[in-house]
């Protein structure tokens, strides 16, 4: 296997995860005076933050300038990819690649690269709101870079 990182859902982790995170972000905010108040709030240990506060990151905290590939199954209809794109516009992403196949049974898959740009919101509230519009299904974060 090459590689060592893997996006995963959350659901997937240790609750410990999620909390070391929340941890960090009390503390890059200000909302913890230091490590101690932070772990207290989120209710896990020193020793447990300190393990593994260099290896977990939240997606919406990577370093920006950076590009992520979503990859979605698409009804073949009038505006579907126009949603798709006002969903994207709305969360300041800049789009640099469409790349979609040719519709079988009225479905397409279409695979778009995006820059991350400063100013973009959450890239899972997006493709959250990406998964619940209609007429697409499968929709997949394939990879950043």
């Amino acid at each position: 296997m090459e590689g060592k990182y893997f996006i995963v859902d959350k659901a997937l982790l240790p609750s410990y995860c999620e909390k070391v995170s929340l941890a960090k972000e009390l503390l890059d905010e200000g909302k913890a005076a230091d490590v101690s108040e932070a772990v207290r709030m989120v209710g896990i240990s020193r020793s447990t933050f300190y393990k593994y506060r260099d290896k977990i990151r939240d997606i919406s905290t990577v370093s920006m300038g950076r590009h992520a590939i979503i990859s979605m199954m698409m009804s073949h209809s009038v505006g579907t990819l126009s949603a798709v794109l006002s969903i994207i516009s709305r969360y300041g992403y800049s789009v640099w690649t469409i790349t979609q196949n040719p519709p079988v049974d009225s479905r397409a898959n279409v695979v778009i690269t995006l820059e991350l740009g400063e100013d973009a919101g959450s890239l899972d509230s997006m493709l959250r709101e990406i998964t619940e519009a209609p007429g697409l299904s499968r929709v997949q974060l394939l990879g950043m870079d």
